[in-house]
């Protein structure tokens, strides 16, 4: 399958680049993240350090045991947001080692920072709702994510039992689709390139580390059942959480899924507006959530400049804004979190229902 080609006009792409290096010049500021960043780093890993060595080591009566595995799924998705996504993008310090030690605690999580920088950061940041080349939309065939994936009845429901797949996106991630690019050395329609041997070794160590870590030594502290309960319980909570901030930023009633020239493979749109074309916002006065999600509620502003960290989005979103405003291009924002999962859903079920 060909690769899609981006229109060659540069001007609102220019102009947004002009505007934030300047923003950066007068404020003096580093784009990448700052000593709040690093204290948020040490604080959530900190945390699920505590919450595990007291689940595993000194085992709780099963009432407390459940509800520290479920913030235990809270927290993983809080690292994967604040830690590992600016690291891997190289925006969670001005230092090239604390970016990849920030990246590599996807690694202790379960995940593969190779298959995830080329899923991520090279793909899915670049094809950004394409059919066929960006994976993040593609859960065929139990869910019909765009308008040029086949329809099944079972889709007419998936407004209703997309909650229950989502919880298992964690799980499927670490013990199944990792894998899955790794024999087939391709994620979707694009072929990974050949892996040296670090990348085979540190794909290989990780998932071994994940299995004794999260499976062999808490199966042998607590034993299978009591293990199989905060297992699936922590890895539900983790997968629901990662699931759903990541499919507001682009599977919502307002996202575009634009479909390249069958005969040039050329898109409509140069790369800066096919990223806020196909990319929405939620809940960005919120800091609350900003924190929790490590930003990802400003995903235009990601989408936009990803190796900027997430700390500076409320502040340059001022400026996305203006310039969109001013080459007429919609700037789409849910208010609060909750308008954006209804749209969802709502996208959900016309993806079920549409022709």
């Amino acid at each position: 399958m060909a690769l899609p080609r981006f229109a060659a006009t540069r001007s609102f792409h220019t102009e947004l680049k002009t505007r934030i290096n300047h923003y950066f010049e007068e404020s003096g500021q580093r784009m990448t993240g700052d000593s709040k960043l690093i204290f948020k780093g040490v604080l959530l890993v900190s945390l699920m350090v505590g919450l595990y060595v007291h689940l595993v080591f000194f085992t709780p009566l099963w009432g407390w045991a459940l509800l520290e595995c479920a913030l235990l799924g809270c927290v993983i998705a809080a690292i994967g947001f604040n830690v590992m996504h600016d690291g891997a993008h190289g925006s969670f310090s001005r230092y090239a080692w604390v970016n990849k030690l920030a990246a590599y605690t996807l690694g202790v999580l379960g995940g593969s920072p190779y298959m995830w920088n080329s899923k991520h950061n090279l793909i899915h940041h670049t094809y950004t709702n394409i059919e066929g080349h960006d994976d993040d939309i593609n859960i065929q065939p139990w869910m019909r994510m765009t308008p040029d994936q086949p329809k099944h009845a079972l889709h007419r429901y998936q407004h209703f039992y997309f909650w229950a797949l989502y919880c298992m996106l964690y799980t499927s991630w670490i013990f199944a689709m990792d894998y899955q690019k790794y024999f087939s050395r391709q994620i979707g329609a694009i072929g990974l390139k050949p892996m040296n041997t670090g990348e085979h070794v540190s794909f290989w160590g990780f998932k071994v580390l994940n299995l004794l870590l999260y499976v062999a030594l808490p199966i042998y502290m607590v034993g299978f059942l009591p293990w199989l309960a905060g297992f699936m319980l922590s890895t539900a909570v983790a997968g629901l959480v990662l699931s759903m901030v990541f499919q507001l930023a682009h599977t919502v009633e307002d996202a575009a899924f634009p479909v390249p020239c069958s005969v040039t493979h050329k898109l409509e749109d140069e790369w800066a507006i096919h990223q806020v074309r196909t990319t929405a916002n939620f809940a960005t006065d919120n800091k609350v959530v900003s924190w929790l999600v490590g930003g990802l509620n400003f995903q235009i502003e990601h989408h936009l400049f990803p190796k900027i960290s997430h700390v500076h989005y409320p502040a340059i979103s001022k400026i996305v804004q203006q310039v969109c405003s001013e080459f007429d291009i919609t700037y789409n924002n849910y208010a609060r979190t909750r308008t954006a999962v209804m749209s969802h859903v709502m996208f959900l079920r016309q993806m079920g229902r549409a022709a």
